[in-house]
């Protein structure tokens, strides 16, 4: 039985749902809302490699180390983005949030905020997690900001860790919340999204 089993999580309006080769124009629509793949410090996959992206992840899914969603409205289905589960370590019961990415315009909305209590809420609460991690590029201030108003902390930066999509080489900054940690980051998150959204996360 695999540590993370097939689940559709839903919240204020977003489902995250098994990534599915079914979802992959649906990808190639939110990508190019603000052509994120030109981004050279995330993973978003360009038009054509969006099927190669998908199998990857569901690769990834039947090996046991990533589990990916697809990230929809709830009520039309339209895709938003993506995120996954990966370097999933059962026997410790530790999993990382990551490949996580939106269309343009659901960025600095309650997305990605819903989307992370969804996420730690299951990893916590249903998994019986000890560890959440997280991993950026040491030059997205924008993911390293977001994480770290998550409530994670910083374990560190692993230096000359990955290859870019530009070829170039990246340090890679890492950070985890315990179990411990997680019964007032989770009180945090229903604050940011229960208040007014006059200032956005």
């Amino acid at each position: 039985m695999p540590f993370v089993e097939p689940v559709t999580l839903s919240s204020r309006g977003i489902a995250l749902v098994p990534l599915a080769l079914s979802h992959e124009e649906g990808l190639k629509a939110a990508a190019a809302d603000g052509e994120l793949w030109k981004l050279r410090i995330t993973s978003v996959p360009e038009p054509h490699e969006t099927r190669g992206y998908v199998e990857s992840a569901l690769q990834g899914r039947e090996a046991g180390n990533r589990f990916a969603f697809a990230v929809t409205d709830e009520a039309t289905g339209a895709v938003l983005g993506s995120t996954s589960y990966h370097d999933i370590l059962p026997a410790v019961k530790r999993v990382e949030i990551g490949y996580t990415w939106y269309a343009r315009r659901c960025q600095r909305t309650h997305v990605n905020t819903t989307c992370k209590l969804l996420m730690m809420s299951h990893a916590f609460d249903t998994l019986g997690c000890n560890v959440v991690g997280w991993r950026t590029d040491n030059f997205n201030h924008a993911s390293q900001a977001a994480i770290e108003r998550l409530g994670a902390r910083k374990d560190g930066v692993i230096r000359g860790h990955a290859m870019r999509r530009d070829g170039t080489i990246r340090d890679t900054v890492m950070y985890s919340l315990r179990s411990g940690e997680w019964p007032e980051v989770k009180a945090q998150l229903l604050y940011l999204l229960d208040k007014p959204r006059s200032a956005k996360e």
